[in-house]
């Protein structure tokens, strides 16, 4: 024993069982600490009987010889901590070259087992960046894999560990689903086979046992628990197609035979609990089991599919197979009598640019909130239905695009006596529709539109006001709903600035279009025939002269729409015709000038204006 030490025992500063351990812990020694981390002896003084100690911010960090006997572990000159302080350089390059020579390391120092979260702070972020670490760790698995030296897990929070031998995964695997005892550990077991199929030496040997066995746990049971029998079955058919060589029993339990055996409510609730990686391949046999009945079958679950992933596959299945027709007057069906599932809307209302764009209407908004209702009284609601109707402003828009007046005037009722909306997401989306068409705020507000007043127009501004509107309607309106199509399949909606500007665009169009609307609604057509001329009125031609400078000026003032300075026309609702209106021959009338002053005119007469007439 170290005489100093010796002295500490007898002086009583330490107790014998604290001697064997600071015996190691001498000047430059790398040591860890529960609650400090890792650290390195500076000093051992046994004047004072302290330990002075390095902890990367706490420097010289004084402990009494007992406690850092207790409490500190001397760490070995190949741990990886210690590698790492001592020559960083060099682990960063083994790290490079030798990446399972550094995890075996890793797994030394942690007496032969560790996670990821463990490796990753051995080497982040001295030897690896954040950024290199998952790249560097994927590729370290598949080296691992190969040296056979090394358990690796198949979850996060698992270990890696180390073995004395170097061991066969593929048997591993192999011996993993015979061993499990549940129908949900033999399909995980089957999938880490199927993941890692590359690893079998002579697959065909190795994997028919295992092809039996997964045929017998799913025909014991495709009764008690059909939807395992049939992922089993799923795995086993992929094994099979990847191993030519392997023979299945032709009598065996099929996929196609036990999808046929499922009645109709059985069936979309099966399919709804297959991963997604296999719900393709499941709805592939359809046409097996089915025959003749199997776009019947594909369509009923496209209604009604459980969930949008069936609903979105089996739609999908029935594209690829020319079955779109049928499909679609089934949709269409279910739109019109509102016996759609939600499910199926939250797809309809993905694909609203794609194959079944034409129902992206308002009619299919109508249809979204009777199946959000009838959520409601269902014991496990599903909200994403509503939430998409209430917060997808995008979503809104381009379902009401094309509506009539009529039908938003509908659909604003729809709303309004709807139990469905909370009071405050009932006012926002009210609000999202009224700004699209804000003829509509009397719908909310009580107010009458009846009581707004009409618009006097010529017929010829009248008849150009309604081309424009056809215009619109027709071509721009349809163009830029276009636009939007293509911008949209050019991916990214965040980065993508032509789909930002169309939709811009879009806002502005059907800004314009409600504008143009709720005008022509209130406009009134007139020849301003046989006006009366003894006082300033509209259809009438006032002739002027300033006050002050004598300059003369006339001005004609007619419809709403007919206004054009250049030519001395005024629409009668501008300031200068409100100055005009009622007044006489003689009178002098103060007219708004355009920075806000007034100038002092007087009326010199006031005749009819020649306008022909527009049928």
């Amino acid at each position: 024993m170290n005489p100093e030490i010796q002295k500490a025992v007898e002086a009583g500063k330490i107790n014998q069982t604290a001697a064997g351990p600071l015996a190691l812990l001498t000047p430059g020694t790398y040591v860890t600490h529960k609650s400090w981390g890792f650290g390195q002896i500076e000093a051992v003084d046994f004047l004072l009987y302290q330990v002075t100690i390095h902890f990367g911010a706490k420097r010289s960090h004084p402990m009494q010889l007992q406690y850092a006997a207790e409490s500190l572990v001397a760490l070995p000159a190949e741990h990886i901590l210690v590698q790492r302080a001592a020559d960083l350089p060099g682990l960063k390059e083994r790290a490079r070259k030798e990446p399972v020579t550094v995890m075996r390391q890793i797994l030394q120092s942690y007496e032969g087992r560790a996670t990821q979260d463990q490796v990753a702070q051995a080497l982040v972020p001295h030897v690896l960046t954040e950024k290199e670490f998952k790249p560097w760790l994927d590729s370290t698995k598949k080296a691992l894999k190969k040296d056979g030296h090394f358990t690796i897990p198949t979850k996060k929070s698992e270990p890696f560990e180390l073995r004395d031998g170097p061991v066969s995964h593929a048997e591993e695997y192999l011996a993993a689903f015979h061993t499990a005892r549940l129908l949900k550990d033999q399909a995980a077991a089957l999938d880490v086979v199927l993941k890692n199929l590359s690893e079998f030496n002579d697959p065909s040997t190795q994997l028919h046992p295992l092809v039996a066995a997964a045929t017998d746990a799913a025909q014991k049971n495709q009764r008690l628990n059909a939807p395992q029998a049939l992922n089993i079955l799923l795995s086993r058919d992929e094994i099979l197609d990847r191993n030519k060589d392997i023979t299945p029993d032709p009598s065996a339990l099929s996929v196609a035979s036990l999808l046929q055996s499922a009645t109709r409510l059985q069936l979309p609730e099966w399919l709804s609990q297959i991963p997604a990686a296999k719900l393709k391949r499941a709805l592939g046999e359809l046409q097996t089991a089915f025959a003749d009945q199997w776009i019947s079958k594909a369509t009923d679950l496209a209604l009604r599919g459980n969930t949008t992933r069936v609903v979105t596959e089996s739609a999908r299945l029935l594209v690829e197979k020319g079955a779109v027709e049928e499909l679609r007057s089934a949709l269409a069906k279910a739109i019109s009598e509102h016996s759609i599932e939600s499910d199926t809307l939250l797809w309809l209302a993905k694909e609203r640019f794609g194959e079944f764009k034409e129902f992206a209407n308002v009619h299919l908004l109508g249809t979204m909130i009777s199946a959000a209702e009838r959520e409601l009284f269902k014991e496990h609601p599903d909200r994403k239905l509503y939430d998409l109707i209430v917060n997808d402003e995008e979503l809104l828009n381009d379902l009401i695009v094309s509506a009539t007046d009529e039908e938003m005037q509908d659909l604003m009722r729809r709303i309004l006596i709807s139990t469905l909306f909370k009071d405050l997401d009932k006012r926002s989306l009210l609000g999202k529709i009224i700004r699209q068409h804000p003829e509509l705020q009397s719908m909310v507000s009580g107010e009458s539109s009846e009581t707004q007043e009409s618009l006097i127009v010529s017929w010829a501004s009248l008849e150009k006001r309604k081309n424009d509107y056809e215009e619109l309607v027709t071509k721009k309106i349809p163009e830029n709903i276009k636009e939007i199509s293509v911008a949209r399949s050019h991916g990214d909606l965040r980065e993508n600035f032509e789909y930002k500007a169309a939709k811009e665009m879009q806002r502005v169009l059907m800004r314009r279009k409600a504008d143009m609307e709720r005008e022509l609604g209130r406009a009134r057509g007139t020849d301003f025939a046989n006006p009366d001329a003894t006082k300033a009125a509209i259809g009438t031609k006032v002739s002027l002269r300033d006050k002050s400078t004598g300059d003369q000026s006339t001005f004609a003032i007619l419809g709403a729409w007919d206004g054009d300075p250049d030519k001395g026309i005024v629409s009668y609702q501008t300031a200068i015709a409100q100055a005009l209106i009622g007044r006489a021959v003689g009178q002098e009338v103060a007219l708004p000038t355009e920075d806000g002053a007034e100038r002092h005119a007087e009326i010199l007469s006031i005749e009819a204006c020649q306008l022909p007439a527009q049928p």
